[in-house]
């Protein structure tokens, strides 16, 4: 059993697949950085100041009562809240990293098509009279010369 399991984690695709996830973590912590300290501060600002990470209803009253001026302070009361600013946020995180990751896959996409379009060469020239002459070709057709038959 030891050397069946050996012998999956030494598959590349394990370890590639253990490098995707450990890189899209780093990438995740990076995306909600970008949402949390970058992009809705901006935001919030546009619009009159709004904190998004405090946007919440309350469903249930702790104590003290409310209003409470923050979700921090409505969790200390011990208040349900449904905290949906905490869920824009996350919505936006996951846009970026499904952006970035089309933007890659397009990129790796982009890149097959080239390598896949480019034909294997239907032609060689004539090492005489350099003229192009098809690969299997064992006489010129120009100069007819006598060429070496192609290796296969």
């Amino acid at each position: 059993m030891m050397s069946e399991f050996r012998e999956f984690i030494a598959r590349g695709n394990v370890v590639d697949m253990a490098v995707g996830i450990a890189v899209g973590a780093a990438f995740g912590a990076i995306a909600k950085s970008l949402v949390d300290d970058v992009i809705m501060p901006v935001v919030g600002l546009v619009l009159s100041g709004v904190e998004f990470s405090d946007l919440f209803a309350v469903l249930r009253a702790g104590d003290p009562g409310p209003p409470y001026a923050t979700l921090e302070a409505a969790r200390e009361a011990g208040a349900v809240t449904v905290n949906y600013g905490l869920f824009v946020n996350s919505i936006i995180t996951f846009l970026i990293i499904a952006f970035a990751i089309f933007l890659m896959v397009r990129a790796i996409n982009r890149i097959r098509r080239q390598e896949a379009a480019t034909p294997a060469p239907t032609e060689k020239d004539c090492p005489f009279c350099a003229t192009p002459i098809p690969i299997p070709a064992t006489r010129c057709p120009h100069c007819t010369s006598q060429l070496q038959a192609a290796s296969g």
